[in-house]
């Protein structure tokens, strides 16, 4: 039986070619994991042969074998025997003869499975770290730029009063600060089964150890620091499945916030606004039956991607409440592909991302457009304090700037200039408190940011910071 290939002229997971890096679906390919296996078998037969029940001459001799792995030759014997770790153990001894048979000596298949699985997760989430550090910093740069530039906010998606881009844009650094903090811990905190055996009790390793002077929890103690992974201090035949959940939600976590950013960038891109824009390449094509559109589709493709991922944590969720007594394998066929699935999803995320915080337009007129006609309502309030202060009424000064606004929202809906500002600097009423240059100024909605700038360039030094302390790669 030779190895499958694959082309389009069969199903493909869109993940397999279309979203996601090289650098995870390789960490996710089955090459890598029959690697891993393999990896795994050595560091048993290593610790076993210092506690004298393996011939060192066996582990020396598969040492060469373990990154030969035989997908082929595995999958011959799989078809037969339909078992696919014992299909990958027999033809490691079939490779080497004089490790073969000293091979998997005390282990169940989750004991060489789970380790594997714990160390994918932890690397895995390494490189997302890497990725979204990369963000980061691509962030504070963003951040800094625009800190101090004036532009709209919006309340129930109605104009409300001003912000700064960069504050708006600190709203995303905080978020990703959050979820950079939960993934950090949730990889350092990644634990292995170990090795315990086919119901967690390490039977087996006590017979084999039987007369020895090393004890089960010595001999798991050697395997583990070998993999560089710790192993949980009690499991079932696998490691407990909350740990699953826990990184799926994590991911998912950070899904939200990139999901909220890149729907903030398709509202803001809305012709009716115009502030932000995606990239659109000079050969770029919009729409095959408009040639005029520019659609933000790396932002759609965000919350497509990022709405599969937040679905994922239930299905985790389901695994680890269902994982009856010791175990049951109704995990097993999901898993292959809910833990690829998921790294890879934030992973192609994340990526866009970063490209979009890089190279997005951000529009200067279209934000000041928005401020000559809405950033005067907002700058009322300003009117309403000082003309209190001098002495006005402050009921009185209500009622009468709200007359003056509901006229002039009635303008402004009807496609004029914002006539506000002229109406509020010739009431005779307000002329009495101010004059008409002050009243003007007041409405000057621009200055009306609070410390907005201050705190903005706060959150973009702590995004550096944490991007900093990352010991990650930032590949984007």
């Amino acid at each position: 039986m030779s190895s499958p290939t694959f082309d389009h002229e069969t199903f493909l997971s869109p993940l397999t070619w279309r979203y996601g890096s090289p650098e995870m679906r390789r960490l996710f390919s089955e090459a890598e994991r029959r690697r891993i296996w393999r990896r795994i078998w050595l560091a048993v037969a290593e610790a076993q042969a210092d506690a004298g029940v393996v011939p060192t001459s066996a582990v020396a001799a598969l040492g060469p074998w373990v990154d030969r792995v035989d997908i082929a030759r595995a999958e011959a014997i799989e078809a037969e025997i339909q078992h696919d770790l014992m299909a990958e153990l027999r033809t490691v001894a079939e490779q080497c003869p004089e490790a073969g048979g000293w091979l998997h000596l005390g282990c169940t298949s989750m004991d060489i499975e789970d380790n594997a699985d714990a160390l994918r997760l932890r690397d895995a989430l390494a490189l997302v770290l890497g990725r979204l550090e990369a963000l980061m910093t691509a962030l504070a740069e963003r951040i800094d730029a625009t800190a101090d530039d004036a532009t709209m906010a919006f309340t129930h998606l109605q104009p409300a009063e001003p912000t700064t881009t960069g504050y708006r844009l600190a709203q995303l650094g905080w978020d990703l600060l959050v979820d950079h903090n939960d993934l950090q811990r949730l990889r350092d905190g990644v634990m292995g089964k170990g090795l315990k055996g086919a119901v967690g009790t390490g039977a087996s390793f006590d017979e084999l150890l039987d007369g020895h002077t090393t004890t089960p929890a010595v001999l798991e103690a050697a395997v583990m620091a070998r993999l560089g992974l710790p192993a949980m201090p009690v499991s079932t035949q696998t490691y407990a499945r909350k740990q699953d959940f826990r990184v799926l939600s994590g991911l998912a976590s950070l899904g939200q916030s990139l999901y909220r950013f890149a729907a903030d960038l398709r509202l803001l891109q809305s012709p009716t606004i115009g502030e932000w824009r995606e990239p659109f390449g000079s050969k770029q094509v919009g729409s095959s039956a408009m040639p005029f559109k520019r659609n933000p589709i790396h932002a759609e493709n965000i919350d497509s991607l990022t709405r599969m991922l937040a679905a994922l944590p239930r299905v985790a969720w389901d695994n680890a409440a269902h994982c009856y007594l010791e175990r049951t394998l109704d995990d097993s066929a999901n898993r292959r592909m809910l833990l690829p699935g998921a790294f890879l999803l934030v992973d192609e995320a994340l990526r866009r991302a970063t490209r979009l915080v890089r190279e997005m337009t951000i529009d200067r007129r279209a934000a000041e457009a928005l401020l000559d006609r809405f950033g005067v309502f907002a700058a009322s309030e300003r009117v309403l304090m000082e003309l209190g202060r001098a002495g006005g009424d402050r009921q009185a000064l209500h009622e009468m700037l709200r007359e003056h606004s509901l006229q002039a929202w009635e303008a402004v809906r009807l496609g004029a200039p914002n006539p506000l500002a002229d109406q509020l600097a010739s009431d005779p009423r307000l002329l009495a408190l101010a004059d008409a240059d002050r009243i003007r100024a007041l409405l000057d909605a621009r200055a009306h940011v609070g410390d907005a700038p201050e705190r903005a360039r706060a959150i973009a030094a702590q995004l550096r910071h944490a991007a900093g302390q990352g010991d990650s790669d930032a590949d984007s």
